[in-house]
């Protein structure tokens, strides 16, 4: 007889907006009997982009974070490190929490909201590395995103967090909402320079306010409802312009309202963001690997999620 492996998972919705919307994320405790095939499977199974493994320290206040997509692992995930601290915070109260992936450690912080069932969550990031767009990296984007002369801004930048990313901006959110790229022609684009993806925004208003929408067709992911680490690297872009603090709207393309906050700050090493947002863990299912779909069973509120080793 096979022992069957069970597993809660937490579904939250990372980086909302006024209570609203956010990004799905699937969080659980890792388990050295997954292998990465099924540590990349959970995401489609559970209707999300991300997946986030927990390595929980005693006490409860620290984890390693491993982050996957259906295309594979992931050095480091914004929203998805959000959603971890939702967790975690549901299981300790809140606090101050040591953060670690298979890159770096970092500091997070994690705070109920006063009615108990939403959760303020921000992390450090470490130094953002920034440097101009080439020609080539600047074309070939403008092409995969299908920009007309006139959509065409100046100072499009490469920003390092884990993996680079570029930061197109557009005029205003007008612009943003048309965009329709061809993601197959972007992936490619992103491949051949090793991007992640491609992050377009607005300019922030006068108070630091923005939007963006971010395409990363590379990891599997063709637009992003929110995406934390993205926002970190235009928060220190916009620092070194003389912009401290913003607050990026996301997601409403998707239909799912999403804001990331940013403030940026200089350091020995370079500049440095506090980014973060709020966050719901929105249901918990249980995963077990007997079979290869989800389906729905329980009390009510859960589900059974089985995925084939």
């Amino acid at each position: 007889m096979t022992r069957q492996r069970t597993h809660p998972v937490s579904v939250v919705h990372a980086c909302l907006r006024d209570g609203r919307g956010g990004s799905p994320t699937a969080v659980l405790d890792d388990d050295p009997r997954f292998s990465d095939a099924e540590r990349q499977r959970i995401p489609a199974l559970l209707g999300t982009s991300h997946a986030v493994f927990l390595g929980v320290a005693p006490g409860g206040t620290g984890a390693d974070l491993r982050f996957f997509t259906a295309t594979g692992e992931l050095p480091a995930c914004g929203h998805g490190t959000v959603a971890a601290l939702a967790v975690l915070t549901r299981r300790t109260g809140g606090g101050a929490f040591t953060l670690r992936t298979p890159v770096q450690s970092f500091a997070g912080r994690a705070t109920p909201k006063p009615d108990g069932d939403e959760v303020d969550a921000t992390f450090e990031t470490g130094p953002v590395r920034l440097r101009e767009a080439t020609d080539p990296e600047r074309h070939l984007t403008y092409q995969a995103l299908r920009f007309t002369p006139d959509t065409r801004t100046p100072e499009v930048r490469v920003a390092a967090l884990g993996r680079e990313r570029m930061l197109v901006p557009v005029s205003g959110r007008a612009a943003l909402a048309a965009l329709q790229p061809d993601l197959d022609r972007l992936r490619r684009v992103c491949d051949r320079f090793g991007l992640l993806g491609v992050y377009v925004h607005t300019p922030p208003d006068s108070d630091g306010r923005a939007a963006a929408r971010m395409f990363a067709p590379s990891i599997g992911v063709p637009e992003d409802v929110a995406n934390a680490n993205s926002t970190a690297c235009l928060a220190a872009h916009l620092g070194e312009r003389g912009v401290p603090r913003i607050a990026v709207d996301m997601g409403d393309r998707l239909g799912r309202p999403a804001t990331v906050t940013g403030a940026s700050r200089t350091t020995a090493s370079g500049t440095v963001v506090q980014v973060g947002g709020a966050a719901r863990v929105d249901r918990v299912v249980t995963l077990d690997p007997a079979q290869d779909a989800p389906h729905r069973g329980g009390r009510s509120g859960q589900a059974v999620c089985r995925v084939n080793p």
